[in-house]
Formats: C-alpha cells, structure tokens, sequence
C-alpha cells in the first residue's frame, strides 16, 4: 500500500470519542503547518470549499495550505466537535494568526466533513470569518506546533 492511501483511524461510522479524536488530530496537523503531511489525512480526489475558493485533490490542497501559511503567520488553531453522525463530523473552529503589516487575526468558522472508510477525508466545507484583534486581546499562546494538552478549547475560553 502506498503512503496516499494509508488508512487513517479512528474510521467511521464516527461516536463521540472517536470523532473527538480525529478533531484534535487534524488540529494537531493543522498546527504542526506541514502542508504535505498534512494533505496525507484527506483522500487523493478530496474535495474542498474554503471561504471562496474550491479545491480539488490533495494536490491542490498542498498548494492551498502553502500559500496559507507563507502569509497567516503565528498561526494557532483550535477546534472543537459540534456533532458527529456516521462517516460525517461537524466542527467549530478559531485560530488566530499574524499578517505581513503586523496585524493579528482571529478567525472564526465552522467546517462539515465526510470521510471514507478508510479513515481519510473526501468532503471538506468551511465557512470562516476574520476579526481584527490587538495583540493583546490573544488567546492563543503556545509554542509552535500542537496546542499543549492543558490549553483551554474553545469552549473554556468562552468563543
């Protein structure tokens, strides 16, 4: 089997737990700003709807993902389940990033996605919307990489 079509657990059909899991995994990945590792949890054929623009395949995705992280810089991401039913999970989301001209961001949206059997994302909807923040109005302080296990999620913070 070739590393694009690696199975990836937890598989569907999705409970709480195991749907809480593939949340704070693809959070993980995101956070971690690799874009070809990350491309690797979504199907080769995987299709997007991000704000505006509309992907197709994990090649797309990877170029996407560039792009996005060369200009949303001190990106931190945190995502939280909303609901899960069979190979579909609904997620809310808020990250918070810096631009070229020194202005911080916090997004805010939500994403629909479906997966195949195998584990790995086929459908990905997201609906964001940007605010404007001061530097000191961030909430998401970590280093680099994965949100430590003792960060507040979402809902802790109350977003």
């Amino acid at each position: 089997m070739n590393i694009e079509e690696t199975p990836r657990p937890p598989f569907p059909p999705f409970d709480i737990e195991s749907a809480t899991k593939k949340v704070r995994a693809a959070e993980d990945g995101w956070n971690g700003r690799n874009p070809e590792k990350v491309s690797l949890a979504y199907t080769a054929d995987t299709k997007w709807r991000n704000r505006n623009e509309f992907l197709n395949g994990r090649h797309e995705v990877v170029a996407f993902l560039q792009k996005k992280w060369e200009t949303e810089l001190d990106y931190r991401l945190i995502k939280e389940l909303w609901a899960v039913h069979g190979n579909r999970i609904a997620v809310r989301f808020a990250y918070e990033c810096l631009d070229a001209q020194g202005q911080w961001y916090r997004a805010y949206g939500n994403e629909n996605w479906e997966f195949a059997d195998n584990g790995l994302m086929a459908v990905r909807h997201a609906s964001i919307n940007d605010l404007r923040i001061k530097e000191e109005d961030r909430l998401f302080r970590w280093e680099q990489g994965p949100r430590p296990l003792d960060h507040p999620g979402l809902s802790e913070l109350g977003l």
